[in-house]
């Protein structure tokens, strides 16, 4: 067995059923032009307890295949969010 992956991401929601679909930032370096490009993915994770929210900086580790889509589970709550996590229009 290889070492399993993990992954440090933000919440983006959480409105399904013990799953968080979490967004993974990767950066880099252009291999002719040596720029940092940055590339994002997104991932879904099995959050059994429910204990992230949206905003939160989650870290994520690679395991068995749970479902269709979700191969990861949340380890750890890195950082928990400002205020409600994303920042709604007020209406005047």
């Amino acid at each position: 067995m290889g070492k399993q992956k993990e992954f440090t991401g933000t919440v983006i929601s959480t409105k399904m059923q013990k799953t968080a679909l979490v967004r993974v930032m990767q950066m880099a370096k252009h291999s002719r032009y040596a720029r940092i490009m940055k590339s994002y993915n997104k991932y879904k994770a099995h959050d059994e307890k429910g204990i992230a929210k949206v905003g939160d900086t989650v870290l994520i580790i690679e395991t068995r295949p749970l479902s269709k889509d979700k191969h990861f589970r949340i380890a750890e709550v890195i950082k928990k969010a400002q205020g409600r996590g994303i920042a709604l229009k007020e209406e005047v």
